[in-house]
């Protein structure tokens, strides 16, 4: 991905180094009020972004690999959100994660760039922009306390997008899915899930969920991921009409879309797959819907809610 260079997002909250509560997130999933699948519709823009069909929400990553449920990390729970200050004395300054830091306020601004574009095309709407929290160990939110093995989850209680930036050695190593845009895909996807939680997806499944069976909901939240990664195609799709792409950038995002099916996870993890425990969808399906997107360009095109996925 062609990035360095260009202009960072303001809205990251560096908290590495300043420690933070452990355990998992626990409560109320995403958050309350809200309810309503949104589809906001505008002119034409570029790539055929011209309406914007309810936008929805969620990427913990992967609870086969971390033993956490993403239906459970995206929670609003009790615990309070840590007051971010940028302590560069308490940061690690290795070259590395200086570039990794860059980086992710480039392609965070890139997002910012897009949802924009699109929510002006959706009757003049404004986007409030999320905040993204780079964490080390343990990180405090107001869906609760967690830690680095949860990877990187959206809150809906603050509206923030939180990563240990060690989680993209983890996509590389254990994983398998190297690459710079494969690191771009996971940040446009939880990008993708601030969207559904102001849109009003978010707050949908959380009233929907309350009548649910665990069986219900996976599959519900099937349906949500999908639609992260056909948003996260979208933006790749604009981040090529931007001269954004190296060759080889919508094959590193398609191979972590694969490595990170729950069917390749579970299958990787204990050597078969359970289809009624999927909550991310099955690594073709992800493939899928992340291609969509980019072939599109189009939110429209992200419906996982109607027919068949």
């Amino acid at each position: 991905m062609k990035w360095r260079g260009r202009q960072q997002s303001s809205n990251i909250e560096d908290r590495r180094g300043q420690g933070g509560g452990m355990g998992g997130l626990r409560g109320s999933p995403f958050g309350r009020g809200g309810g309503g699948f949104r589809i906001p519709t505008g002119g034409g823009s570029r790539g055929g972004m011209g309406s914007l069909i309810g936008i929805v929400v969620v990427l913990g990553i992967i609870w086969f690999a971390t033993g956490t449920n993403p239906i459970d990390i995206l929670t609003g729970g009790s615990g309070s959100s840590g007051n971010a200050t940028n302590s560069s004395s308490s940061l690690p300054s290795s070259g590395e994660q200086t570039e990794l830091r860059q980086f992710v306020g480039v392609v965070v601004k890139e997002t910012e760039d897009l949802w924009t574009e699109v929510f002006e095309a959706s009757g003049g709407q404004d986007y409030p922009e999320p905040t993204v929290v780079l964490f080390t160990g343990g990180v405090n939110t107001a869906c609760g306390a967690a830690d680095s093995r949860t990877g990187p989850f959206y809150c809906p209680g603050d509206q923030k997008v939180y990563i240990d930036l060690s989680f993209y050695d983890q996509l590389r190593d254990q994983f398998g899915a190297p690459g710079d845009f494969a690191q771009a895909y996971v940040l446009a996807h939880e990008v993708g899930h601030h969207i559904q939680n102001i849109t009003g997806v978010l707050p949908e499944f959380n009233q929907r969920r309350a009548a649910m069976s665990q069986e219900e909901a996976n599959a519900y939240s099937v349906r949500v991921e999908l639609q992260a990664d056909c948003y996260a195609g979208v933006w790749a799709n604009y981040a090529g009409q931007a001269d954004l792409l190296d060759n080889g950038d919508i094959e590193e995002a398609l191979n972590a879309a694969e490595q990170i099916g729950d069917d390749t996870l579970q299958k990787r993890m204990q050597g078969f797959a359970v289809p009624k425990t999927f909550n991310h969808g099955t690594s073709a399906q992800r493939k899928t819907w992340f291609e969509r997107g980019y072939r599109s360009g189009n939110p429209a095109d992200c419906d996982t809610f109607s027919g068949s996925i």
